[in-house]
């Protein structure tokens, strides 16, 4: 559950809400050594899009591929990229909801490394969780998915979910995912309730200045000042929503409003706007 929820969260120290595909996936795969990343790169792709239900057409070999590719990846020579960067995936959307194109690049020595952490990305998963996954920066496996990489795909793509939905909002959709996954599902349920009780306390402490980012967020060494104090109203925000909705908690006007209230305080212009709707219940 703690890796559903650390999927959430940008490098910067800020949690993110949920972005995703809503087109077929068009793949422009270029750049040095084809021969011999080429295929498993485009098999890498093909199983994230096949677990999200979304159609993958490879375009490299046509003439026009640069214009019509939504999906460009690049294999870079050795020397391009920094160091302790092997490979880094941009994603472009014009509001923080529908993916419109993602640019990948990975080094040619980490390309086969990398090819499926890098997919997930694409696919709109930003975080970098501790878990058994190949997101993660520790990752036991590398040359497939994992079953919590599947469940999240899953999960992401499900009718239940929509672009621009919060943590908050998202949550409870990856663990209902990974409760129908579980052997045991009602012990399974029994920790997801009391995953989102700790989660709700924690990120309380958090909104408030007391509390922290997620530890695998400090661990990466990319956090800011600037991303966590963003972070920090940006987390304001959704508990509001979180209580406004009913979203992961019981709804209660009163928390909403007051959550809300510090976010808008903070600056967050879209909680100056939820402001109304809350004091209107």
């Amino acid at each position: 559950m703690g890796t559903m929820w650390e999927v959430l969260w940008h490098q910067s120290g800020t949690p993110t809400r949920l972005v995703r595909w809503e087109q077929e996936l068009r793949v422009r795969i270029f750049g040095v050594n084809l021969a011999a990343h080429k295929q498993h790169t485009l098999k890498a792709m093909a199983d994230v899009a096949t677990e999200a239900g979304l159609r993958l057409v490879d375009v490299s070999d046509r003439s026009d591929a640069a214009q019509i590719a939504n999906v460009s990846i690049e294999i870079t020579p050795d020397t391009m990229l920094e160091e302790n960067q092997p490979c880094v995936t941009f994603l472009n959307f014009q509001s923080e909801t529908r993916i419109d194109s993602a640019a990948m690049q990975m080094r040619n020595r980490d390309a086969w490394r990398c090819a499926y952490h890098e997919a997930m990305h694409i696919m709109g998963v930003r975080g970098h969780p501790a878990g058994k996954t190949v997101l993660s920066y520790f990752p036991s496996k590398v040359d497939g998915l994992m079953p919590l990489d599947r469940v999240m795909l899953r999960a992401w793509y499900s009718p239940k979910m929509r672009g621009g939905m919060t943590p908050f909002e998202v949550l409870p959709v990856l663990a209902d995912e990974l409760v129908a996954s579980m052997p045991d599902r009602e012990k399974a349920s029994q920790a997801r309730d009391r995953f989102f009780r700790n989660t709700i306390d924690h990120m309380q402490a958090f909104a408030d200045g007391k509390g922290d980012v997620p530890v695998i967020v400090k661990r990466s060494g990319k956090s800011t000042e600037e991303g966590i104090r963003f972070g920090r109203m940006e987390m304001s925000y959704f508990l509001g929503v979180a209580y406004l909705e009913g979203a992961t908690v019981p709804q209660d006007s009163n928390q909403a409003v007051r959550w809300l209230q510090r976010a808008a305080n903070m600056g967050s212009r879209i909680a100056q706007a939820r402001l109304g709707a809350a004091t209107a219940r």
